[in-house]
């Protein structure tokens, strides 16, 4: 049984003038922050305000790289190859990396975002260049993906250290992979639904697929999307509930 979990956030997605979810009001309830850096959400001075509100809350700094694709968010899928996957990963987790060093802390993880993620999760080259783009960041950096994915075992092949996610607020198939955004289901709105989902996965090692199938599922981090429009009392239900359960909430 878990008795210490991560809860991470997808963070600094506002662009310009345009503002994207409640960053300041979650930052207090996670332990690893995930920024985006320019290609679907986030800006220069974005990054550096959400990279400062994370280390001054004792979080830990990661980079969340996307595919180029502004109007869709990073949420329509293109066709790209791995080596041009290990160019976008790198080339973005290196700018939050410099806001990081110019606030004195360190780049702690990558998280790729929404089409991305999805692309590699049964994708072998392109979870495999993933692997090659985060070791060669250096510095033990750790790669947060899809738990039983092959982004996991590509990882493990490269001596990657990375971290198995699970989302608390995300609908599953039954290949344990997420359920499309715009399917029913897909986004999970109510917070006690939600909750429940996270403490399956943390204390009994599965998640409910959309059909009603047990998968099991081996978490290390659990992702809360700070867009939603719940985000802040998901955080907080989430905490009371692990504190409740004594169960610990960390940056691996």
């Amino acid at each position: 049984m878990t008795r210490k979990i991560d809860i991470n956030c997808d963070m600094g997605e506002s662009y310009g003038a345009w503002k994207m979810g409640a960053d300041a009001e979650v930052m207090p309830h996670i332990s690893s922050a995930n920024i985006a850096a320019g290609f679907h959400a986030g800006d220069p001075a974005t990054i550096r305000k959400t990279v400062r509100l994370a280390v001054d809350h004792g979080v830990a700094v990661g980079a969340h790289p996307s595919l180029p694709d502004l109007m869709g968010f990073g949420r329509r899928a293109l066709k790209i190859s791995p080596q041009e996957l290990y160019d976008l990963v790198v080339y973005q987790a290196g700018a939050v990396e410099g806001f990081a060093r110019a606030a004195g802390a360190k780049l702690h993880h990558v998280k790729c975002h929404g089409a991305l993620y999805n692309m590699a999760a049964n994708d072998e080259p392109l979870s495999d260049a993933m692997a090659r783009a985060v070791k060669d960041l250096g510095g033990g950096v750790i790669l947060y993906g899809l738990a039983g994915s092959t982004m996991m075992a590509c990882a493990k092949k490269h001596g990657v250290p990375a971290v198995g996610e699970g989302f608390a607020d995300r609908g599953y198939m039954d290949d344990g992979t997420l359920a499309p955004r715009g399917q029913p289901g897909a986004m999970i709105e109510e917070e006690a639904k939600s909750v429940a989902q996270a403490l399956a996965m943390v204390e009994q090692g599965a998640v409910t697929s959309l059909s009603g199938r047990r998968v099991a599922v081996e978490v290390g981090t659990l992702c809360l999307h700070g867009d939603q429009p719940g985000a802040v009392a998901f955080a907080r239900a989430l905490r009371r509930e692990f504190a409740a359960r004594g169960i610990g909430v960390s940056a691996p």
